[in-house]
């Protein structure tokens, strides 16, 4: 054997081991205490003067007496302008089972057309199986430009 071979510069397949070892045992490391940590200190809620998240569109995107969907926060949203006065924007996520909930240009109102679920303007449950109603965002006109923001 050569002195080059036992001075130790060169790789060996114990060396190769011992490391790899280490960094799978590492990675299974974090991988346990991940999840632990994120369930003993959850997420911090947003606080009092924290900035909302908003979108803005043209006034023109909603007549009067229709509705509009949208995507806001990554989720189907729908805006509605029953008149010149008032503006609503609500999650078109249906309380029941998750459906998107479509406009009933007949009836000013939205339905699920999942499971029969009716909605008025306000999110408020007018029949079928939906416990509760549909979650709303703040809404308003500003300078020729509907504002949506979080609630």
């Amino acid at each position: 054997m050569t002195t080059d071979a036992m001075s130790g510069n060169e790789p060996t397949r114990r060396g190769f081991l011992d490391l790899a070892l280490g960094l799978l045992g590492a990675i299974s490391a974090i991988g346990v205490v991940y999840p632990v940590g994120m369930y003993l200190w959850p997420r911090v809620d947003k606080k009092e003067g924290d900035e909302t998240r908003s979108m803005k569109l043209p006034v023109g995107d909603v007549p009067i007496g229709e509705a509009k969907f949208v995507r806001f926060l990554n989720k189907p949203a729908v805006i509605m302008r029953p008149n010149e006065q008032e503006i609503y924007a609500l999650s078109a996520v249906c309380t029941h089972l998750g459906c998107v909930v479509k406009w009933n240009d007949a009836g000013k109102d939205l339905f699920c057309p999942c499971h029969g679920g009716k909605f008025d303007v306000k999110g408020n449950v007018l029949g079928g199986p939906p416990p509760k109603p549909l979650p709303s965002f703040t809404a308003k006109i500003e300078n020729e430009y509907i504002v949506v923001a979080e609630a």
